[in-house]
């Protein structure tokens, strides 16, 4: 599986982004797809999940109510929607495939078979 994200650029404080990471390869229906992101000189951050089907989605508490991660299996693409963007959101967004859903994308090291090569999201104050 190959994972191509795009859709980052800079923004005010305030405004809305949507990033999309496109997949190839098959069975992109049996992979979680999530989000990451890492700020400058700080740690790799989970941002959120959605399942396989999309019928299931977990976010990190910072991003619930401002974030919304959904997927089109027919077009192979996971999205997230970002609104109401701070200048601490600020980051490299990686997209990544694990054949697994759930909370431990949040803690384990170890998620993530396959990732994007990421896409910087710069918003301005």
């Amino acid at each position: 599986v190959q994972l191509q994200a795009s859709g980052g650029g800079l923004v005010q404080a305030g405004g809305s982004l949507r990033l999309s990471c496109a997949a190839s390869g098959r069975n992109f229906r049996s992979y979680a797809m999530g989000w990451f992101r890492q700020a400058p000189g700080k740690e790799r951050e989970f941002v959120a999940v959605v399942s396989g089907s999309g019928g299931r989605t977990y976010y990190a508490d910072s991003m619930k109510g401002r974030f919304t991660i959904s997927r089109d299996n027919a077009k192979n693409t996971v999205y997230l929607q970002m609104n109401s963007l701070e200048p601490e959101d600020t980051a490299v967004y990686y997209c990544a495939a694990d054949s697994a859903y759930g909370s431990s994308w949040s803690s384990d090291p170890k998620v993530g078979d396959y990732w994007g090569q990421g896409t910087l999201v710069t918003v301005s104050s």
